[in-house]
């Protein structure tokens, strides 16, 4: 079942002689439960692509459907619900509130929307992610590798259909990088989810269950992964 489609999705930053573009005519299909990591050199159009379709920013063209519904048709305020209920957001810098502690942390995206917390979803989340026994402490007291889980958890806190990673994992050693990606797969295979990830991170890839390669704006190949 296709979750995500765009259709000669493109961005253009500046006009005329200064135009950049950053996407052209970008055309992909991704299926629910899916993995999709996507590579390519900086400045590349990876980062345009993941923002486009988390509704940070507006195409110059085309069209990206969600569940079928084309988001570039919604309005500010709209697209600002999708962001909250549909997408979850994770980058390479943690984003955490400092004066909050774990467990207030990971149910912010829940509070700002004005949602109920299931605090059964939220402690088995936790536990999924190993920092269960961490819900009191407060940002400062973790680790990287265990900012980072905070994050995920954050992400996944409001059971969004899709998980948007931005280097997730480029501040940690490989050690915490292995154990953050196995426990998001297990995350996102549990709870049905899928899983759009840029990275750099060739073992990372591997482990996708297809990679797209971005390459001057343009998706470049399409290599399906066997995992």
């Amino acid at each position: 079942m296709v979750i995500l489609e765009t259709i000669n999705l493109g961005k253009i930053y500046g006009k005329k002689e200064t135009a950049v573009h950053a996407l052209k005519d970008a055309n992909l299909k991704i299926n629910k439960g899916e993995f999709v990591a996507i590579v390519g050199p900086s400045g590349s159009g990876k980062s345009t692509f993941l923002h486009l379709v988390g509704g940070l920013e507006r195409p110059s063209n085309g069209t990206i459907k969600v569940d079928g519904k084309d988001i570039c048709c919604l309005s500010d305020k709209e697209l600002a619900k999708y962001r909250r209920q549909k997408v979850g957001f994770v980058f390479q810098q943690y984003n955490l509130i400092p004066v909050l502690n774990v467990k207030e942390n990971v149910e912010l995206p829940l509070k700002l929307d004005n949602q109920k917390v299931e605090e059964d979803y939220i402690e088995d989340l936790m536990n999924l992610l190993g920092i269960g026994d961490r819900k009191t402490h407060l940002p400062s007291q973790l680790s990287g590798g265990q900012q980072q889980r905070v994050a995920i958890a954050r992400a996944l806190s409001a059971k969004p259909s899709i998980i948007l990673a931005d280097e997730p994992t480029g501040n940690l050693d490989t050690k915490t990088t292995e154990e953050v990606m196995n426990l998001l797969k297990a995350s996102i295979k549990k709870y049905n989810q899928t899983l759009i990830m840029i990275t750099h991170n060739q073992s990372i890839a591997q482990k996708a269950d297809r990679v797209i390669s971005i390459v001057d704006g343009k998706l470049d190949c399409l290599e399906n992964i066997s995992v």
